[in-house]
């Protein structure tokens, strides 16, 4: 899901605190482990939505990785279970995230119920991030849905953390909180002193014909829109929403503005912006309409959406059709993406050249 924000179009963060201002060497227990994100150089962010908290992980990995790389990973869903002693039927694959330093990739998993965090090397080594005694801190959400479960049978709490990422010195947190406007973005500055509630969050979905204040945010980036800073989200259903970071405060109700309808009956899964030949784009994975590529120029110009629409309209996008099954997406470096790709029973990882 969302990550440290390197690109130069994107907001520039405030200086970062030392990498282990606040955090402790203990044991930690880990309830879930979730979306993933990078911050301050080497620290790894991990939303764990059981214990409805955020973590802050001092991983050590600050050497920088000088060069270009490329991966090629067949099968990691197969690695992966070996390497934790159990079969691919027992892990599930939540989330990824590239440190941008070290370029080495992290990945959030299910080994049955125990979550667990695995690094990957340039080598394609797979380790066990020990938890035993390592350098971390903790931060409790308080406005954090009860666990029950919805009209699906899905958890509510398992939904506190749908997608987090890290900018200008702050920790933003997509999710669900138990406010009666239940869709939530939350603010929390890094290093951790306690967290506050967050701010609801209002939308006009077009193909759903309506105003949705109970539907989380699937997946998130922050770019800079009318020289403010805002993120970018994206709903079930595929609205996207601008909405600025200046009104993400603790209780405030916020209405985003809906820019694009990009198509129902689809669930965005992983988002990231990019700049290739001096022009910045949006690239989007999506579960059943492939990857998009948007451009990502003057979002501002584009009328919010507040009437029913059949189902597409506003910022245009084209479908990566040579991208397929991807689950997951990070940026790797300038020119490549890291991709998550399902194909069949398999799960395979490789560096993809940003188009």
């Amino acid at each position: 899901m969302n990550k440290w924000i390197a690109c130069a179009a994107l907001i520039t963060g405030a200086a970062f605190a030392a990498p282990g201002a606040g955090l402790t060497a203990k044991k930690l227990e880990l309830t879930s482990a979730g979306p993933l994100a990078f911050g301050p150089p080497g620290i790894l962010f991990v939303g764990d939505s059981a214990g409805a908290s955020l973590i802050a992980i001092d991983t050590g990995d600050r050497k920088a990785r000088k060069g270009s790389g490329s991966i090629e990973l067949k099968g990691i869903n197969q690695k992966i279970a070996a390497a934790l002693g159990t079969t691919p039927d027992q892990i599930t694959i939540q989330d990824l995230a590239v440190n941008p330093v070290s370029r080495n990739i992290y990945l959030s998993v299910s080994r049955a119920k125990t979550p667990v965090i695995l690094k990957l090397d340039a080598t394609g080594k797979i380790s066990e991030l020990p938890l035993d005694n390592i350098t971390h801190a903790r931060v409790a959400l308080p406005d954090a849905p009860a666990d029950v479960k919805d009209a699906r049978g899905n958890s509510k709490r398992m939904e506190t953390i749908t997608d987090l990422g890290f900018a200008d010195g702050r920790v933003f947190i997509a999710g669900l909180s138990n406010e009666e406007f239940s869709s939530s973005l939350r603010s929390i500055p890094y290093p951790f002193q306690s967290a506050a509630k967050g701010a609801s969050i209002e939308i006009f979905h077009g193909a759903h014909g309506r105003f949705e204040t109970n539907a989380p945010v699937r997946t998130f980036t922050t770019y800079t829109v009318a020289n403010k800073p805002h993120l970018l989200a994206a709903y079930t259903c595929t609205p996207l929403v601008t909405i600025p970071l200046s009104e993400l405060t603790p209780g405030n109700k916020v209405k985003g503005k809906t820019i694009a309808e990009l198509g129902n009956r689809n669930r965005p899964l992983d988002m990231i912006v990019y700049t290739k030949d001096g022009k910045d784009y949006i690239l989007m994975a999506n579960s059943s309409r492939g990857v998009m590529k948007l451009p990502a120029a003057k979002l501002e110009s584009y009328e919010g959406i507040t009437s029913p629409v059949a189902d597409k309209q506003g910022v245009p996008y084209e479908t990566l059709a040579d991208l397929k099954g991807v689950q997951q997406l990070d940026r790797y470096d300038d020119k490549n993406a890291v991709m998550l790709m399902q194909d069949g029973g398999s799960m395979d990882l490789r560096t993809v050249a940003l188009p």
